[in-house]
């Protein structure tokens, strides 16, 4: 075999006795160690995401090394971009309330800032619409597209699940109808809270709900059937 391969009897035996390299050792136990986060992850996590999961495990890789080992062993986040869709209708003669939280995302207190959204799931019987009300303070949520079955159904499950607190209550949302319309505003004055929107085409007032969405779709409701 070393004739044919060209090579020396001594320099065989020396690599059939010597140890694993130090860099050969760490790229074992890390890929040993990405495959079980990837696949506890449902194949979900992407490189970035891994490297911190490592870090959290005590080994430490540079995301590069990381990306790198993920290609080596053919495997990447089966997370794809989401399906476009609107849910937001802002062509409506409803009056528009001022942007009071004006991306200010932080809460000292429980129901001192109420953040909302609308998006849309697809079902094997068409679209169904998931609305969700989320505190700003630990980000706890209550779980068709009128107001009477999104808005004021989230709302009155919001209000439910969480105290009001004594003092005025920020409800921020988009310009939709279901939010600007009388019936959710009727809501909202019975509570005494006072109601933000979004400025028109501006998703960053916005984010916190937004990318509640987009990792709830994009880790979860894109890869199931329904």
């Amino acid at each position: 075999m070393c004739r044919a391969f060209g090579i020396s009897r001594s320099g065989y035996y020396g690599w059939l006795n010597r140890v694993p390299s130090k860099r050969t050792v760490e790229n074992q136990l890390l890929l040993k160690t990405i495959r079980r986060i990837y696949e506890q992850s449902k194949k979900r996590l992407s490189s970035p995401k891994i490297t911190v999961e490592l870090r959290d495990n005590r080994l430490f890789a540079l995301l590069p090394r990381v990306a790198r080992l993920m290609r080596q062993m053919g495997i990447r986040s089966i997370i794809s971009k989401p399906l476009k869709a609107s849910t937001t209708d802002s062509s409506h003669e409803y009056r528009i309330s001022k942007n009071l939280l004006v991306r200010d995302f932080t809460a000292t207190r429980k129901s001192q800032k109420w953040v909302s959204d609308i998006t849309y799931v697809r079902t094997a019987e068409g679209w169904l619409y998931l609305s969700i009300i989320m505190d700003l303070y630990d980000r706890k949520m209550s779980e068709q597209l009128d107001a009477e079955t999104t808005v004021v159904s989230a709302f009155n499950m919001a209000v439910g699940n969480r105290p009001l607190s004594s003092s005025n209550l920020i409800f921020h949302s988009d310009r939709g109808v279901q939010y600007a319309c009388h019936g959710f505003r009727d809501c909202l004055r019975q509570h005494n809270i006072v109601q933000s929107m979004s400025r028109n085409g501006d998703c960053w007032n916005n984010a916190v709900a937004e990318n509640f969405f987009k990792i709830i779709k994009s880790e979860l409701i894109d890869h199931h059937h329904y």
